[in-house]
């Protein structure tokens, strides 16, 4: 059984950093792309950055510059690294991962729990 699991986040002042880490675990073929998402209240949720298995990045205009994505292939894991924090950062982190179950098989997408980000002075 695959599980994506987040962590990291918590309150910062605006201005501050945070890091969030999501870990991908269980049996599968290959791990594809893999990125976070937010949502903020009231607010749909969006794309803020992806990795591609080939190391490709894809950023929100919003946070370019501020956040970096990052991936380490040998845990399975991605991380974003995320400065110059803004109270509109403030929003449910969710890591989002596509994945092939086996070599003849289609891609499913998994999604963790959530991380709480709150940037507020």
């Amino acid at each position: 059984q695959v599980r994506v699991v987040e962590s990291g986040g918590g309150l910062v002042q605006p201005g501050g950093s945070l890091r969030l880490s999501c870990a991908v675990s269980g049996r599968f073929f290959s791990l594809n792309v893999i990125g976070w998402y937010r949502r903020a209240p009231g607010k749909e949720r969006e794309l803020v950055a992806t990795v591609s298995g080939g190391d490709s990045t894809n950023y929100a205009t919003s946070v370019k510059g501020r956040f970096t994505i990052s991936r380490d292939n040998a845990n399975n894991t991605v991380y974003l690294e995320m400065n110059s924090l803004k109270p509109e950062d403030t929003a449910v982190y969710y890591c989002h991962a596509r994945i092939k179950p086996k070599i003849n098989t289609v891609e499913n997408t998994y999604w963790g729990q959530g991380t709480q980000v709150t940037v507020s002075s």
